[in-house]
């Protein structure tokens, strides 16, 4: 039998194929996600560099040298206790985790009770209520701060903590929406067992559906926690008393006439960023579930 002619000698060197253009296109288009990861980290990360940085200068030496300029004590601990001190920050947190806990415990008994009533009950108005949430949302808050400190100062809630509680627990629209979207996708039937059993509806809304919204809930504390945390504006302009001010505007404690004092801020900044930052790492397995499990729609 004869060899095929189409079949390599013995011995002979057989060429590999070159890299396909499919590969190529693969191997480009990974190498620009991870440069771009890099580089958008980068830029995320270069403020807190230029912050911690800043904050183990001393005076002399931020006037003296480039903001990018290494410090010479980089264990340089005085700027941060002066900062906690002359900025009385224990108050300031103090007024923000009351706040904040208050908050978001009444932002979230009202939003899922309201997101209950929209979503398993079928009234007249139900649309018109949905629309008038809608427009709520694409209005801009400072175009209704006129009128909504006219009823502040009716109400005499200027310069008080509960009065500032009372305005920030005004209506989550965006949390009502996602709290009606998993309402939705949980089956009715589980109601009318329940009911069916002799249970009412509150003891449907506890018992039954408000456990199963925890990715949800998850979700809007985290976006409504951060926001009221960073919230400048209206404590500063609802709550002018030393004694009330939030950790957003006792940072402004070193800004004056007479200049501001960066490295102080900076230190500022950095020991606001440690709370938050010692949540996260406490609770990011329950942070990455419930972020995860409330982007999804089951």
């Amino acid at each position: 039998m004869t060899a095929n002619s189409s079949s390599p000698a013995h011995g002979a060197i057989v060429k590999k194929p070159h890299v396909s253009w499919y590969s190529a296109k693969n191997g480009f288009f990974t190498l620009f996600k991870y440069l771009s990861l890099i580089f958008i980290s980068f830029w995320m990360l270069l403020p807190l560099v230029i912050n911690f940085v800043t904050a183990a200068k001393t005076s002399d030496e931020y006037q003296s040298t480039n903001v990018m300029d290494m410090p010479k004590n980089w264990l340089n601990l005085h700027n941060y206790v002066e900062a906690f001190q002359a900025s009385n920050m224990a108050v300031a947190f103090r007024n923000s985790f009351i706040i904040l806990i208050a908050v978001l415990f009444v932002t979230t008994i009202i939003g899922t009770q309201l997101a209950y009533v929209l979503s398993r009950f079928t009234f007249p108005g139900n649309g018109l209520i949905r629309g008038l949430f809608t427009m709520a949302a694409l209005l801009p808050g400072i175009a209704m701060q006129v009128a909504l400190y006219k009823l502040m100062v009716d109400l005499n809630a200027v310069n008080t903590l509960w009065g500032y509680i009372l305005m920030m627990c005004g209506t989550d629209v965006i949390s009502i929406y996602v709290f009606i979207q998993y309402f939705e996708n949980i089956p009715i039937s589980l109601d009318e067992s329940a009911i069916v059993d002799g249970a009412s509806y509150f003891t449907v809304y506890s018992k039954i559906l408000l456990p199963l919204l925890k990715p949800a809930i998850v979700t809007c504390m985290i976006l409504k926690g951060v926001g009221v945390y960073n919230e400048y504006y209206a404590s500063n302009l609802y709550l002018q008393d030393n004694d009330l001010k939030t950790v957003a505007i006792a940072l402004y404690s070193f800004t004056g006439p007479m200049g501001s004092k960066y490295n102080l801020i900076c230190a500022g900044v950095i020991i606001t960023l440690l709370p938050m930052l010692i949540l996260f790492l406490i609770f990011q397995k329950q942070i990455y579930n419930g972020i995860a499990a409330g982007s999804v729609k089951e």
